[in-house]
């Protein structure tokens, strides 16, 4: 059995970002949406993917208990990136509401 590297994340639209790099004040907000669509389509599929497995298993078909577990933690990992991001842009939303103009 091969093991995936932690880097390696498992939500595609995360895969092109990197952190060290840093954002401008001037950046494209469509980008930044269509990125956000990408990862919650993604957060989506890989909710369904685990849905499936799961009443797989409850069926009684031929399905691994162990693929379904990792299944289940991928799923969890790829929703708490996603609270993650979601409570940094309510973070920033706020801090720019409280900015004097």
């Amino acid at each position: 059995m091969a093991i995936q590297p932690i880097h390696n994340n498992s939500i595609p639209a995360l895969r092109g970002l990197d952190p060290s790099q840093k954002s401008t004040a001037g950046g494209n907000v469509g980008d930044i949406g269509q990125t956000f669509e990408d990862i919650l389509s993604s957060l989506n599929q890989s909710q369904l993917s685990a849905d499936d497995l799961v009443r797989k298993l409850a069926q009684g078909e031929n399905v691994d208990l162990h693929t379904v577990m990792i299944g289940l933690e991928e799923n969890n990992v790829n929703f708490n990136v996603a609270l993650g991001i979601r409570d940094r842009l309510v973070e920033a939303y706020r801090e720019i509401m409280r900015m004097q103009v």
